[in-house]
Order: C-alpha cells, then structure tokens, then sequence
C-alpha cells in the first residue's frame, strides 16, 4: 500500500516521501497516529505542487543541516558508563547520552536524529550517525570508557 509520510520515520523515510507498506502497519498505526496518508492520485498532485513551491526553502534548509554537519566534523565524545570487571556496561549507552554529550559540547541535536546500529553494552569506540537532513548525514565516533 502507497502512503505519503507527513513525518520523519527514521527507519521508513522522510516527509513527503511515498513509500510502499504493508497494509495493516498503514491502516493500523500510519494513519490513524497522523503520521501518513493515503497516497491516492489527488494527494500526489498535491505533494507535487506543494514539494515545487517549497524547493527554495528546502535549500536553505539542507544549507543549514550542511553548516552543522561542517562544525560538527570533527566531534569525539566519550562517554562514562557504570561497567563490570569484565568491561560490560550495566545496561546500555543509547542515543539519549550521545544526546546529552552533544548538548555539553555546544550542539543541539534531537534525540530521535541520532542512529547508533550496534547495542553499545561493551566498553570500547563506536560510531553513531546524526541525520540532520534527508541528504546531510555525519557520523560522530564516541568512547565509552568505564567510570
């Protein structure tokens, strides 16, 4: 089933992207909690015309992700986490603590931008990657060392 995100969803796709799911995900959770529509043929021209009247904003908008992007290169974080004499962490470092040390180093970040693909349950490096725009990522390494 084709619906038109009215939202980012990390791991589907952007806003006002038409992407392919299956029908009860749609029915059952897209659309009813706002986050999707039908993509009928009417909404697609409307999301034609509305995407070419926005195409300037979205420049200023994917500048400024870039401008971010830039500051934030070379950006290391380490993190302290609570470990065991083995080096395992007491539960886990998440995107909330990458969060939160971005928010110390100076840089703003939503926590819900942040993508870290492995459980981090080990003390070690890591790479976590902050999508700031549909075309504008940057990967950040952090350490977690034991406190």
């Amino acid at each position: 089933m084709e619906v038109i995100l009215k939202e980012d969803i990390l791991t589907l796709g952007y806003k006002d992207d038409v992407v392919n799911v299956k029908k009860g995900y749609a029915r059952n959770f897209l659309i009813p909690q706002g986050k999707a529509i039908i993509a009928s043929e009417s909404a697609k021209k409307v999301l034609a015309e509305n995407q070419r009247q926005r195409a300037h904003k979205f420049a200023q908008i994917k500048a400024d992700a870039q401008a971010i992007a830039d500051k934030m290169e070379g950006v290391t974080l380490t993190i302290g986490a609570k470990t065991s004499s083995s080096g395992t962490i007491f539960g886990s470092v998440t995107n909330i603590q990458v969060a939160e040390m971005l928010k110390e180093k100076g840089f703003e970040v939503d926590r819900k931008l942040i993508l870290i693909k492995d459980a981090v349950k080990e003390v070690g490096s890591y790479k976590a990657i902050l999508k700031l725009h549909k075309e504008v990522s940057v990967e950040i390494p952090f350490e977690v060392v034991a406190e």
